[in-house]
């Protein structure tokens, strides 16, 4: 491995350059996040209407189960 010499840069960095880089980093993530923010709301929604499914159908079972048996017998 060879070292390698930092070169030091002629140019002063400005306020105005550290604005700009913050300014395009923002706009890439702007960019990733409004990309990114659909597939996750349509994952959120699917869980939960499966949530609420489930737990309708889970409830119905268990009251079929527990569910009293009458018979009446006319003599």
């Amino acid at each position: 491995m060879s070292a390698k010499a930092v070169e030091e840069p002629t140019k002063k960095i400005t306020r105005d350059d550290i604005e700009a880089k913050l300014q395009e980093l923002r706009s890439d993530v702007d960019a990733r996040a409004e990309a990114a923010k659909t597939p996750a709301i349509a994952f959120v929604v699917g869980a939960a209407v499966l949530t609420v499914v489930l737990a309708y159908w889970l409830g119905r079972r268990r009251g079929k189960k527990r569910q009293m048996v009458l018979e009446i017998r006319r003599i």
